[in-house]
């Protein structure tokens, strides 16, 4: 009976899961406008960089408060940010079906409160990934975290998978205006449900044991032993590794953005997909991610144990990215409508095998500003992303998909270059950043 009183729960990875599901309400909510686009777009009377601008209002309100965001994480904790998030989802989804109904007889106003409404969900949705991470933090013993991050990321994958077939299908039976105002409801129940079942720390959690709190505190007690002072904010943003990190993670918003936004509407126009069918080709990519990203956690973590955080890390994200570019340069070429679709499956799948690399590097990097730190580096994939979406708009109206694609595949490689060069000795930063998660 004692043993089985020791044995640890699996608290923790129930929170896990919690974080993929938020990750999903969260990804609904920002990509299903890029499958409505198509009939937004006539209904509207916006052109394709018009459309361009308003997702860019999603990315600049998502990237001015990815740090804010951080610390008002580690700060307030998870629990209160990320509910409070979750009902702002909410309203701004609802509020994008309704504006066209609320603003009658002015294009460009109708214009100018989308892009508003998009800037709002962007603050909002800016906490996901940063507190998410800090979740992780609090929540998973370091040999652990990768494999949690990745788990994370399944519910993007799942998300942007579901959307592709289901805001077709409910455009088709109530309208795209109304598909908004359903999809507005997931976030309302993310809300609620996180705030009563989820807590800041694992011994605040009633269903929490002694075996699985010593054994998700067995790093943290590692690193207070060691007597170290907590890593100051501003010398972790001068660090050479947390530099190179942040920098690499424009590559990642640049190709990411470009699928999440572009995908179906590249599939529909230059494959000829119809769209319904589209919906389904869209989906296939993500089905394929969903069913690698885990490996991706896993590799990180088995590479990590073995030769440390950082080459775990940078084995991921070279390989990843590496095959990322081929893939979508191939994707690009090919000359098969399914032959693009494979091409584009496996490059997607890549990438997202790849975020466990860059979260648990985040992570292993910040000690306790994981929050902050994390805001940091997805500030600048969200640059990234910014990026894409004036980019690809303007390579699509004026060179074609060919030129457009072949800018994310460039940019996969930089970025697979680029972290050849992170490496695991840091004499710059405090001992207790270089010794904790080091194996």
């Amino acid at each position: 009976m004692k043993e089985h009183q020791h044995k640890p729960t699996s608290v923790r990875w129930q929170v896990s899961a919690a974080l993929a599901a938020f990750a999903l309400v969260s990804y609904m909510a920002r990509a299903n406008i890029s499958i409505a686009a198509e009939t937004m777009m006539p209904a509207l009377h916006l052109t394709k960089i018009e459309m361009g601008e308003i997702f860019n209002g999603f990315l600049i309100g998502y990237a001015i408060f990815q740090i804010p965001g951080g610390i008002l994480g580690d700060r307030l904790g998870p629990r209160k940010t990320l509910a409070a998030s979750a009902f702002v989802w909410c309203m701004a989804t609802l509020l994008t079906g309704l504006t066209p109904w609320l603003v009658r007889g002015s294009l460009w106003l109708t214009f100018a409160v989308l892009w508003v409404v998009r800037f709002g969900l962007g603050l909002a949705e800016a906490t996901t990934f940063p507190v998410g991470n800090r979740v992780v933090r609090n929540w998973m013993p370091p040999s652990e975290r990768a494999r949690a991050g990745s788990i994370m990321f399944m519910g993007t994958c799942t998300a942007s998978a579901i959307t592709g077939p289901l805001v077709p299908w409910l455009i088709g039976r109530m309208g795209w205006q109304l598909s908004f105002v359903v999809g507005a409801l997931p976030a309302l129940i993310a809300a609620v449900v996180w705030y009563w079942w989820f807590r800041d720390s694992p011994d605040e959690h009633v269903g929490v044991n002694a075996g699985e709190l010593t054994l998700i505190q067995s790093g943290e007690l590692h690193k207070v032993a060691q007597g170290t002072p907590a890593s100051s904010l501003r010398k972790l943003l001068r660090d050479r590794n947390v530099l190179l990190l942040t920098l690499s993670y424009t590559s990642e918003g640049y190709v990411l953005f470009l699928f999440v936004f572009w995908l179906y509407i590249y599939l529909v126009e230059q494959r000829h997909f119809s769209m319904i069918r589209g919906g389904w080709m869209a989906a296939l990519p993500w089905l394929t991610a969903l069913a690698l990203t885990p490996f991706g956690g896993a590799l990180c973590d088995f590479v990590a144990s073995r030769h440390g955080r950082l080459q775990g890390a940078r084995v991921v994200v070279v390989l990843g990215y590496s095959v990322t570019s081929a893939t979508l340069f191939l994707a690009a070429y090919a000359g098969s409508a399914y032959v693009s679709v494979a091409a584009l499956a496996l490059s997607i799948a890549f990438l997202m095998a790849s975020e466990a690399g860059f979260w648990s590097a985040a992570t292993h990097l910040a000690g306790r500003q994981v929050g902050a730190v994390s805001g940091v580096m997805n500030t600048a994939g969200i640059a990234g992303g910014i990026l894409s979406t004036f980019l690809v708009s303007v390579f699509v109206e004026h060179f074609g998909w060919l030129a457009a694609l072949a800018s994310g595949s460039l940019m996969s490689f930089g970025c697979a270059v680029a972290w050849l060069t992170i490496r695991e000795e840091k004499p710059g930063l405090p001992a207790r950043v270089k010794g904790f998660d080091s194996k």
